[in-house]
């Protein structure tokens, strides 16, 4: 019914779309009561209303309610409701009048509450911190209303809304173009298409064309890549074509990430011991205890307990407080999944610009061919960048701040009006704008890259003659170029054409005849913590590389001085002729890569992948958007274009490598910590496998009543909720992690059986000497209510004992040092975990410790728990040392 209501919606809005790119401009603002000077503030709350907001609705699956359910619908709390239902029926429906209790009954569902809420609390923290941290990198649109231009969040974008698009702008919302200029469009997103396609605003449709190829129509989810134009909003939320996308991906399985499957690899590695031990359980206690009931009760709790249930809350514990941190060290996740990527990270790829340097471009020099700085260079560079309307950047930005400084630039604006304009795309590298002086005259001013420039020059103007562009002079100018290069100077040429064709047709065409006019020299020096965050990387295991359009000289220049290796490098037109197996030695044994595409970059990210690299790459440019598709990790910055920050699945607060290592290392802590949970509590479940099947196969009784157990379980887990904040060591956080079983195996089969050794000296102690001590005989001497009494104080001693060793299992292994003397947890963990055991110890000594099948111990008995404890670590610090003779790490 909801998928059909959808397709519904949308097969109106298409039809309307259909409708809109049929009509002229002035029937569309008409049609959305709206005009050219965009809607006023009542109108804009008035269409939300009536139309909808701005938001993309991604189905049901987040809601508060599905959150709900599925915490409290687990493994464990299914179990303990079963349980209770079977105590209930047993204590009150089948009981006698004056034996009825349901004390148990209300014990274990008090269980699940505690249980369900912490897993619900721990999702809706999870939904806020990325609601919270999205709210930090908000993209914005350009619109204007009442005839003003200014900048909103797209989220308040409003049907019949005028927005201005230019080069790196994300289309907010469906919209009917109403003026274009060159315009260009990337729309994989919605056809897969991977070349970007033009947009003009009066092509009209043919009559059997597919709604989505409508050259009148820009989508939402699509990209500029070059080019300008104004739109009137027809669609937005999920009303437009991207958000019925959306919707139906929401009804379909989530891609399944390298997090999910080192999650769900584990799992099921845990599951398939449970899976033997829980119906070996059974039928041992059902064929020697005589109780198939009890047998069948107390497997199925023993099931649970093998089995780290609440894996999932520890996880999503874990990932939260990690993205929480990471934000206040200036890195958001955008998809706190991706913080494992981080942290396994093997090979950083990054741009220059702004990454090594300080991405503060000066300019430095607008010279003539006689390398002189002449007025006129500057002049006709502010021309340029001033009445361009494309992404404007660095360059164009220290264009207009020296010319400010030398120039009256209140007087060029007066001389000269934009006529219109060619914009900057990566294939030509350059743009062109023309303008108009008060005699009506021309002029066509062009800069970009020097090969490109000089493809479409003919003459050039030294010491105001005009002439012939020659072989020599071709080569002095680019050994001018090459001398400025070497000294780190970025250059581009600056070239001019007067009385150009007339206005309304220019195009790349005009581009051609062109008069050199001078060069313009940009100083972008490397940033000074650039050289020791690089040397850092190193040390945590991650090797940098730069892929960069920029040329050999000048980044060579700039790799010398932060201590990069610049023996070899590699351009993009050299890698193109390169084997399958040519570029996977050359990716993986070079550092720097030049003049690149954003074919190139993805080339060599996939590469690098191939070879086995978990691949971060940082950008923040629209020729970055295809390589961070391509990386396993995408990284942006706050100031990077929409593109860039859509295409990412990690937001630095400052491009800076020093706070992508600081990233990088809170990944490694939150991937560690995550393990310890893994690791601990699988070789602690693993231990318990031997000492549950030793005692069901030795003893006459239930080592431990169901509903014990299942308190025993949750204790340690809750008390495994302060992992997220212990610390680790400096020596774990210097080398990538990824998610491997391999060696979850050895690690259990290590550890798990040195804690069953102290559960049987427990049992021992237990049967042979604390047993007949309090009771004055063996248990085969008893009548039956002394054995149930005799049972009961096995129980509740085992209880002590196994709770305590869980608890000390954290401590023991979290870390290869000796604990508490050469390494403590951070305080939380201290608290949790004390603090559980103790709890665990008083429960017995209670009213209602009685109700859960609890017997008063002597106190003496703790004395033993504790000089068990000592044994215990003593053992654990000998396995520990055996183990890392052949391991690494520890976690």
């Amino acid at each position: 019914m909801l998928e059909k209501k959808r397709n519904g919606v949308m097969q109106q809005q298409i039809e309307k779309i259909k409708l809109y790119a049929h009509q002229s401009n002035e029937e569309v603002l008409s049609a959305l009561q709206t005009s050219s000077s965009g809607l006023s503030d009542e109108q804009v709350a008035s269409h939300q209303e009536q139309y909808g907001e701005n938001k993309v609705s991604h189905g049901n699956g987040d809601t508060k309610l599905q959150q709900f359910i599925e915490a409290f619908v687990t493994p464990f709390t299914v179990v303990l409701i079963i349980l209770a239902i079977a105590s209930f029926m047993t204590d009150w429906v089948f009981s006698a009048p004056q034996d009825r209790s349901v004390a148990t009954t209300v014990i274990m569902l008090l269980m699940v509450i505690i249980s369900g809420s912490m897993s619900f609390f721990q999702s809706r923290r999870s939904s806020n911190a990325v609601d919270s941290l999205m709210k930090m990198i908000q993209v914005t649109t350009n619109v204007i209303r009442q005839g003003k231009s200014f900048e909103i969040a797209t989220e308040k974008v409003a049907v019949g809304d005028i927005i201005s698009l230019s080069a790196g702008d994300m289309v907010p919302a469906d919209m009917r173009l109403l003026q274009t200029k060159d315009l260009f469009a990337s729309t994989s997103s919605l056809n897969g298409e991977s070349a970007p396609v033009e947009k003009i605003a009066t092509a009209k449709p043919k009559d059997d064309e597919d709604y989505l190829s409508y050259q009148n129509m820009a989508y939402s989810g699509t990209n500029i890549v070059s080019g300008s134009a104004l739109g009137v909003v027809v669609g937005v939320g999920s009303k437009t074509v991207f958000g019925q996308i959306a919707g139906e991906l929401s009804t379909k399985t989530k891609q399944v990430t390298a997090f999910d499957k080192g999650i769900q690899s584990t799992s099921w590695l845990l599951i398939r011991f449970m899976l033997v031990v829980a119906p070996l359980v059974f039928l041992i206690n059902g064929l020697l205890k005589g109780s198939w009931l009890d047998a069948l009760v107390f497997a199925i709790a023993t099931a649970v307990g093998l089995t780290p249930e609440m894996l999932p809350v520890i996880v999503t514990s874990n990932l939260v407080k990690g993205s929480v941190e990471m934000s206040k060290h200036g890195t958001i996740m955008k998809n706190i999944d991706a913080i494992q990527n981080l942290g396994s990270a093997t090979v950083l790829t990054t741009d220059k610009t702004g990454t090594l340097t300080q991405d503060k471009v000066v300019l430095e020099y607008h010279y003539d061919l006689n390398h002189t700085e002449k007025p006129k260079v500057l002049t006709y560079a502010y021309l340029n960048s001033y009445y361009q309307t494309g992404l404007k950047n660095l360059m164009d930005k220290a264009i207009m701040s020296e010319a400010t400084k030398e120039l009256d630039t209140d007087q060029i604006k007066s001389d000269y009006r934009k006529i219109d304009e060619i914009p900057f795309d990566f294939k030509r590298r350059r743009m062109s704008v023309v303008v108009e002086n008060s005699d009506d005259e021309r002029l066509l001013v062009t800069k970009g890259a020097a090969e490109e420039m000089l493809e479409v020059s003919r003459y050039y103007e030294l010491d105001g003659e005009v002439k012939e562009l020659d072989d020599a002079m071709r080569q002095r100018i680019l050994k001018q170029i090459e001398s400025l290069n070497e000294d780190g100077l970025r250059v581009i040429l600056l070239a001019y054409q007067k009385n150009p064709r007339p206005a309304g047709a220019f195009s790349v065409a005009d581009e051609r005849d062109l008069i050199i006019l001078g060069n313009l020299s940009f100083l972008d020096p490397p940033k000074e913590s650039t050289k020791q965050a690089l040397e850092q990387l190193k040390v945590d295991g991650i090797d940098v590389k730069i892929l960069t359009g920029d040329n050999e000289l000048i980044t060579r220049a700039v790799a010398k001085q932060v201590g990069l290796n610049v023996d070899k490098i590699y351009s993009g037109q050299e890698l193109e002729d390169k084997s399958s197996d040519e570029l996977a030695k050359i990716v993986e044994s070079h550092n720097i890569f030049v003049k690149l595409t954003p074919a190139h970059k993805s080339m060599i990210i996939r590469q690098l992948r191939t070879n086995g690299h978990t691949v971060a790459f940082m950008g923040d440019g629209i020729n970055d958007a295809p390589a961070m598709k391509e990386a396993d990790v995408g990284i942006s910055v706050d100031t990077a274009v929409d593109i860039a920050k859509e295409s990412a699945d990690v937001i630095l607060l400052k491009k800076d490598l020093k706070v992508l290592d600081t990233g990088v290392r809170l990944g490694r802590k939150v991937f560690g910590n995550t393990m310890k949970y893994i690791k601990m509590t699988s070789s602690s479940n693993f231990g318990n496998i031997f000492s549950v099947v030793f005692a069901s196969l030795l003893l006459p009784f239930l080592p431990m009543q169901p509903l014990q157990l299942l308190l025993l379980n949750m204790i340690y887990d809750i008390s495994c909720l302060a992992i997220p904040f212990d610390v680790m060591s400096e020596k774990y956080l210097e080398t990538p992690r990824s998610w491997s079983t391999k060696g979850l195996k050895k690690f259990m089969f290590y550890f798990g059986p040195t804690s069953s050794v102290f559960d049987i000296l427990t049992f021992a102690f237990l049967f042979f000497i604390l047993g007949p001590a309090m009771l004055g005989h063996t248990y085969f001497d008893l009548n039956q209510a002394q054995q149930l009494q005799f049972m009961m104080m096995f129980n509740t001693g085992w209880f002590i004992e196994s709770l305590w060793t869980q608890e000390m299992v954290i401590h023991a292994l979290r870390d290869k040092r000796i604990p508490f003397i050469q390494t403590k947890a951070s305080f939380p963990l201290m608290v949790s975990t004390i603090g559980a055991g103790i709890i665990g110890t008083v429960i017995p000594y209670l009213d209602f410790g009685k109700d859960l099948g609890f017997e008063v111990l002597p106190l003496s008995y703790l004395f033993f728990v504790l000089l068990m404890l000592v044994f215990y670590f003593v053992l654990v610090t000998i396995v520990k040392k055996r183990y890392l003779q052949h391991e690494d790490e520890l976690i």
